[in-house]
């Protein structure tokens, strides 16, 4: 599909190409609810019919919303389509220790224990051209099928809509999936400190913003800081009312594994440790900052980078936050890295 092409028809072209792909027979759907994965389960249950597609949801327990394990039975009722459910929270305290790591945690744990589940069968994933995993350009992979590659976000929406799906909004961004831990950006040593601290504080903002009957474009909280410090990162898009914000500062102080709370309030410079093998690759910095931080931020961001050779470290660190305009701390390591 070209960009700006209207979608009318798509899903007959996407239907047909499921149809040839997987032969007729039937497949599993890694499914979780979002917009992405009914999509993909709306075309597969379409070009095979409901009793040839079975979605299965990884479920992250505490690091996933309380909204979002509703949404799940909810779309597939909607779907007519039966679903099944495996527990993956304990598989993120091995995979998330050595630092942020979110396609590991797809490749390892969402997709590793939906291919287990399938048994031999095609599994279907919503990846496309707004994931890493779709701008590989890789299709039909050791067993996975992404029938959205080529498309946007946008694109997506459309087709959708084609299909007459009503997907409700899981987590804190109506463009991003259900999954607290991402707001994790330190180590997870110590699941009952740094793991409660995310999954806990996510849930009371989003509680105390629905109190308030406040429409948020965005709203999370990001956990940074010293591993011994948790520091909340509030990130509300548009600002919070002045009695709002207290209510929800209230509310986080109030979480024994919260240790400060600070407001994203304007262009920020996060100080941010990069572990070995991050420290020597450019492009991969470049991704972290702008693919990974930037987009779930409520302003413009940018990254200080500290380079460390602490092998325990394996993706990155972010240590502190700060106002940009707020005097910059030279770093010879970085400095002598980036020459």
């Amino acid at each position: 599909m070209r960009d700006g092409q209207d979608s009318a028809g798509l899903s007959d072209d996407r239907v047909a190409e499921i149809r040839r792909t997987t032969g007729g027979g039937p497949v599993v759907v890694a499914f979780s609810g979002g917009l992405d994965s009914s999509t993909v389960a709306a075309l597969a249950r379409d070009a095979l019919g409901a009793r040839n597609v079975l979605l299965v949801t990884v479920n992250m327990g505490a690091y996933a919303y309380r909204r979002g394990n509703a949404i799940v039975r909810e779309m597939a009722e909607q779907l007519g389509i039966e679903q099944r459910c495996l527990l993956g929270q304990k598989m993120q305290h091995t995979v998330q220790r050595g630092g942020p790591a979110c396609n590991r945690c797809t490749r390892q744990i969402k997709l590793g224990l939906v291919k287990a589940a399938a048994r031999g069968r095609l599994v279907l994933t919503g990846s496309n051209r707004s994931d890493t995993w779709g701008q590989l350009g890789v299709k039909i992979s050791n067993g996975f099928y992404a029938p959205l590659l080529e498309l946007d976000k946008p694109q997506i929406r459309r087709l959708a809509e084609e299909l007459r799906l009503c997907v409700p909004r899981i987590g804190e961004h109506s463009g991003r999936e259900g999954c607290k831990l991402k707001h994790l950006l330190k180590p997870l040593i110590n699941p009952e400190y740094h793991g409660q601290a995310v999954a806990v504080a996510n849930e009371a903002l989003l509680d105390t913003l629905a109190v308030a009957k406040f429409t948020a474009e965005l709203a999370n909280v990001k956990i940074a800081g010293p591993l011994g410090r948790n520091i909340a990162l509030v990130n509300v898009r548009p600002a919070l009312p002045a009695d709002l914000r207290t209510a929800v500062a209230d509310a986080l102080r109030d979480l024994p594994a919260i240790d400060e709370v600070r407001f994203i309030e304007g262009p920020t410079r996060l100080v941010v440790k990069a572990g070995p093998a991050l420290a020597g690759d450019p492009a991969g910095r470049a991704w972290v900052e702008h693919g990974r931080l930037a987009g779930d931020f409520a302003w413009p961001i940018e990254v200080e980078w500290r380079f460390s050779d602490d092998g325990r470290l394996h993706t990155f660190h972010v240590l502190d936050a700060v106002p940009l305009g707020v005097g910059r701390i030279q770093n010879p390591s970085a400095r002598r890295a980036s020459q």
